[in-house]
């Protein structure tokens, strides 16, 4: 059975910054795209970012929503099945729970082609 974990969440003040990290478990992701998503309360769940290993995706393998483009930072360890968020200059706009999602079966940038969800992680931005 498939397992997404995420960890990193907590209260930041604003300019702070966290990594956030998603863990698989109970199958290799080495080639499966990876999305963060965020749902902050009475939103939807929006895009954040996305990895797409060995693929080039709109000019690189990484894509990031226009909010947090130059600020937040997509990676992954394929030995340790994991991917993180880097987020720094964070703001209070950005406070939501936070989810990774796997193995998408359409556009990235959309939640319900995804297959693999995490639990969700609280991030916090105090102004």
């Amino acid at each position: 059975q498939v397992q997404l974990v995420e960890s990193g969440g907590g209260l930041v003040q604003a300019g702070g910054s966290l990594r956030l990290s998603c863990a698989a478990s109970g199958r290799t992701f080495t080639s499966a795209a990876v999305g963060w998503f965020r749902q902050a309360p009475g939103k939807e769940r929006e895009f954040v970012a996305a990895i797409v290993a060995g693929i080039r995706w709109s000019g690189g393998s990484t894509l990031y929503a226009d909010s947090v483009k130059g600020r937040f930072t997509i990676s992954r360890d394929n030995a340790k099945n994991t991917v993180y968020l880097q987020m720094n200059t964070l703001k209070p706009e950005d406070t939501a729970v936070y989810y990774c999602a796997a193995d998408p079966r359409g556009d990235v940038r959309t939640p319900s082609t995804y297959n693999y969800w995490g639990q969700g992680t609280q991030v916090t931005v105090s102004s």
